[in-house]
């Protein structure tokens, strides 16, 4: 009796650590959407793409954070410098310093253009303006103030808008 006793001990312990382990690794990858001084604190000034670099729209910028250290930043930029095959595909950078998933599409850690197309796709771009990936985005008719870029919570991780349309970013 002592012997079953001691198993039966010995199992709820090990299956408590694995239920607490991984409600601790779910918890990590939580988004938290930076806001104020920390938003500010983030996101870079300007960005450089194709060869030209353009200052940022702080008012047109978002970050979030997934657990400790691990972040997504998307803004806007002045493009009135660029050309107009440039302007045409691209309106602001996305950074993120881990792996993440875009709208079902994994994307490695780094810095990238984006462009919300009119036909419902958010194409995303490397610095040298090469296609990486492009995924269809949902559009969301009860989103009350539709600004030009915008994160908000989501329960697989966080939503990327542009006015009404957007795709969902998360940690992998």
């Amino acid at each position: 009796m002592m012997r079953v006793l001691k198993k039966l001990t010995r199992a709820v312990l090990i299956i408590s650590l694995v239920v607490c382990a991984a409600s601790v690794v779910a918890a990590q990858d939580r988004a938290t959407i930076l806001t104020g001084a920390q938003l500010a604190r983030v996101v870079p000034t300007g960005f450089y793409f194709e060869g030209q670099s353009a200052p940022t729209q702080m008012r047109n910028s978002a970050a979030a954070r997934f657990g400790a250290n691990r972040h997504v930043i998307a803004g806007m930029v002045d493009t009135s410098g660029y050309s107009s095959e440039v302007r045409a595909k691209y309106e602001g950078f996305l950074i993120t310093d881990s792996p993440i998933t875009v709208g079902g599409s994994q994307l490695a850690t780094g810095a990238y253009g984006f462009g919300f197309t009119d036909d419902g796709h958010l194409n995303i771009f490397d610095v040298g303006g090469k296609q990486v990936i492009s995924v269809s985005t949902a559009k969301d008719t009860k989103l009350r103030r539709p600004r030009p870029i915008l994160f908000t919570a989501d329960a697989d991780g966080i939503r990327f808008y542009s006015g009404r349309d957007y795709a969902v970013i998360s940690a992998r």
